[in-house]
């Protein structure tokens, strides 16, 4: 049964046809993921459906009573309640079933007057009953717990949570609230892979529709059940996940090629005919065959369009580099390092590991646990550790962070790649067109690129000075999935070592060697992704086996020894403990404020100290981030 159809939306920006009589339905029970370039309209067509965007024509059709609750990736499109979880229809309703019950306590039972209010009641407590509000603490509780907010009091003043909190409680709202269909504009943003893995959960066993833009294949893969495809204006519908979508999509188009191909033979021969008839002064099948190749021009387009903007496919057979010493040859060596932050708890402690030639080694492990700060160590740009850290003599290192800034914003792509090579310019043009960059693209200005072209043109020039080691820290973050693919293709690929921190599955499963799996404080090696993720789980359950096993002590405690703790001592240690806490959340606050006041500052003109202050500042995050979740548990 359809809950919405989208009916042939037309929107253009500044002359380009954004979405070009775009059309779909969304039916109970389906699980749809929207996928396309960044830039290609996605998030236009939400706004459209949603009702904040007007189209230039089509429309928009909820059937029925149809509820759509609405994530956005930015927080100021978002209806968000800045003052407390709970829904304000719902707390009006939870205040007129208290005050009825407060007026019904003072009324004789027997009188016309309580019989009213009784029957006032049974409707205010149905309507309080269908709004979910007997449930909602639970619900609501389970929710922010699962997407990584534990210990948020219901009457918890929203508006001191962070950015990335304010959108969790969002998306845990819009959960709690359960709309007939979900839309989701790239939910996994700001959540760690528990909370990855809860939502991909919640989402597959949803009773509702879900409508999700996602980049994340992993994600994808594990919680649709179609895939509709947004390229070039259109829409292309497929059964199934991310994985049976990339297969029916290579299926299609090499249909379609052949299609395309054999429309161009004939086209060509009718050419040929039309141009004989000509030269024979046949001017009555000249005339005829001209139409008939009018037509078939028509038909070759509309068959060339299917085929979409040329994927950036990636056709690298990389030289390998002649690097003095065995594959087995140790870069970095590691031993016993531990980390705190002068007076914060311990961040990590005891981590031992190698990485030697030609490995890919990837750092995993939940937000706050110390994989970027690690990363800085091992680059040099940290001190203040215990223990030692080795690194081969000679060894050239590369770094790509998830901000990628270049020294001259005004320079062309072409440009950049030349002046740090010794390349020609066709063997500069052939590499950048490894890279997606094609035709009239080499040309563009690197102040106009999105940040998925940044990335791929930082990642084009860093490869080509050939470092020893590549030092990646989210590279993945605020990229389409073309471009994931073109990173990854370039990773697999390169002759030599690469750590790299990464939250995205499908990239790490495609190109890691080993994974530096971060848990209790601590990190150690394990071969495969799920390998680790199993032994997290194992280690969270026997956790939670400890801390019952804990509590049926405690409660075995006489109870003259429970009164003879020193109380005052425990009041002390509490008030100590909330006024770190207080002070953490404003330090927090000021200093994702001067973060996002540097972002919006970064250009050309930004010095390369101001990127160092603000890689600082993210590792000062996350280390009261890690510190704030320790007092909480405490």
């Amino acid at each position: 049964m359809p809950l919405l159809t989208v009916d042939n939306i037309t929107m253009s920006f500044h002359g380009r046809d954004l979405l070009s009589e775009v059309s779909f339905r969304i039916n109970e029970g389906d699980k749809i993921a929207f996928i396309g370039n960044n830039g290609a309209g996605k998030s236009t067509l939400f706004r459209i459906i949603r009702g904040t965007l007007e189209p230039l024509s089509g429309k928009v059709i909820r059937h029925g009573n149809t509820i759509v609750g609405y994530l956005s990736q930015n927080m100021d499109e978002q209806d968000f309640n800045g003052k407390t979880l709970k829904p304000v229809a719902l707390s009006m309703k939870e205040h007129e079933k208290a005050a009825l019950e407060s007026e019904m306590a003072s009324i004789d039972p027997e009188s016309p007057l309580f019989r009213t209010k009784s029957d006032e009641y049974t409707r205010v407590t149905a309507e309080f009953e269908a709004m979910g509000g007997y449930d909602f603490d639970f619900r609501m509780k389970e929710a922010l717990a699962g997407l990584g907010l534990t210990d948020i009091a219901e009457d918890r003043d929203l508006t001191t949570l962070s950015g990335g909190e304010k959108m969790r409680v969002c998306l845990a709202q819009l959960i709690v609230a359960r709309p007939d269909i979900l839309m989701l504009d790239e939910p996994t943003n700001h959540l760690d892979m528990e909370a990855v893995e809860w939502l991909e959960g919640f989402l597959s066993s949803y009773g509702g529709a879900v409508f999700v833009i996602s980049h994340d294949r992993h994600f994808i893969d594990k919680v649709a059940n179609r895939v509709i495809e947004l390229n070039d204006g259109s829409v292309r519908e497929y059964k199934g996940n991310y994985t049976d979508y990339k297969y029916q999509k290579a299926e299609f188009l090499k249909s379609q090629e052949a299609t395309v191909k054999n429309l161009e033979a004939e086209l060509e021969h009718q050419l040929d005919v039309k141009q004989t008839m000509l030269s024979h002064r046949n001017i009555s099948g000249y005339h005829q065959r001209e139409k008939m190749v009018n037509k078939l021009q028509d038909i070759l387009e509309a068959e060339r369009r299917k085929l979409g903007n040329d994927p950036m496919k990636m056709s690298f057979t990389m030289v390998p580099e002649d690097r003095s010493g065995a594959e087995d040859k140790i870069l970095i060596q590691v031993k016993d390092v531990s980390k705190k932050f002068d007076d914060d708890p311990m961040l990590f402690e005891h981590i031992s590991f190698e990485l030697k030639a030609n490995q890919k080694l990837f750092m995993c492990g939940p937000n706050g646990c110390g994989k970027s700060t690690l990363l800085t160590m091992l680059l040099g740009r940290q001190g203040g550790f215990d223990g030692t850290v080795f690194v081969s003599s000679g060894a050239s290192s590369g770094f790509m962070g998830q901000f990628v800034p270049f020294d001259n914003e005004k320079l062309t792509c072409l440009e950049e790649l030349l002046g740090r090579t010794d390349m020609s310019e066709t063997a500069a043009r052939s590499m950048l067109a490894r890279f997606g960059f094609r035709g009239l693209d080499v040309f563009k200005n690197i102040e106009v690129l999105s940040g998925g072209e940044r990335s791929r043109l930082y990642l084009c020039c860093l490869l080509q000075e050939k470092p020893d080691i590549l030092f990646l820290d989210e590279p993945t973050n605020h990229l389409d999935i073309e471009s994931r693919e073109v990173l990854e293709d370039a990773l697999r690929d390169y002759n030599g070592a690469i750590i790299c921190v990464s939250h995205d599955r499908f990239f790490i499963d495609k190109c890691a060697d080993s994974i530096l799996g971060f848990a209790d404080k601590t990190a150690k090696l394990y071969d495969k992704y799920d390998h680790y993720r199993r032994e997290l789980k194992n280690i969270k359950a026997d956790s939670i086996k400890t801390v019952k096993t804990e509590e049926e002590k405690t409660s075995r405690v006489t109870e003259a020894k429970v009164t003879s703790m020193n109380r005052a001592q425990e009041r002390k240690m509490e008030a100590k403990r909330k006024e770190r806490m207080r002070a953490i959340e404003k330090e927090i606050a000021e200093l994702e404020k001067t973060q996002a006041e540097m972002e919006a500052s970064f250009g050309a003109d930004t010095a390369p100290e101001d990127y160092e202050i603000y890689a600082d500042n993210s590792h000062r995050l996350e280390a009261l981030y890690e510190e704030y979740m320790e007092l909480e548990d405490q």
